[in-house]
């Protein structure tokens, strides 16, 4: 999730409900302790966020009942740069990426290391981001797809926009898990 939201933020949980209900289980997690989180420009560390990531898929490969599913990455906003670094760091564990509304121009120097099947999600009316995706999407060497959602903001909270952002996202993943059960971090 991207800075100011957490693990109980509407959407992300919204996301998450929705992954469920296309059979797949999903783990959110927040990166920063509540103390951190209170801390503006720690919210923008994005070293001290993809080494939380990177943790909490290490965890999860050492669960006796999670170990043998398929990890993925839905990040957004600024959690796009920790995922694109953690999937950056870990090829052989990540199977895919979505990022919602990303800002991989944090995580710039990953971008062209990334071989994992990414998908950017923007919305028509998020202008800056959008350029900073089409950027991104041009460096990216991997099955890759870019979906522009039209009449969506950055937060995506017009009326049945996140259900949009939430079945492509449902759609990649099965497509690159061969309709596998998977965790989602």
């Amino acid at each position: 999730h991207g800075s100011g939201s957490g693990r109980l933020s509407p959407r992300n949980r919204f996301v998450a409900e929705m992954l469920n209900k296309a059979g797949m289980a999903t783990l959110l997690a927040d990166l920063l302790t509540k103390d951190e989180d209170s801390y503006y420009h720690s919210r923008f560390d994005i070293s001290l966020l993809t080494k939380r990531l990177v943790g909490i898929t290490k965890w999860v490969f050492e669960q006796p009942q999670l170990k043998d599913l398929n990890v993925a990455y839905f990040g957004s906003s600024t959690g796009a740069a920790p995922a694109l670094r953690a999937a950056a760091q870990l090829p052989d564990n990540i199977m895919a990426l979505v990022l919602r509304g990303g800002r991989p121009d944090l995580a710039a120097d990953a971008i062209t290391h990334i071989k994992v099947p990414t998908m950017l999600i923007i919305g028509s009316m998020d202008g800056q981001v959008m350029e900073l995706n089409r950027a991104a999407y041009k460096l990216l060497d991997c099955p890759k797809k870019i979906e522009i959602i039209e009449g969506a903001g950055h937060l995506f909270d017009e009326v049945g926009k996140l259900e949009k952002v939430s079945n492509l996202a449902s759609d990649w993943f099965k497509k690159h898990f061969l309709l596998k059960e998977a965790v989602f971090v």
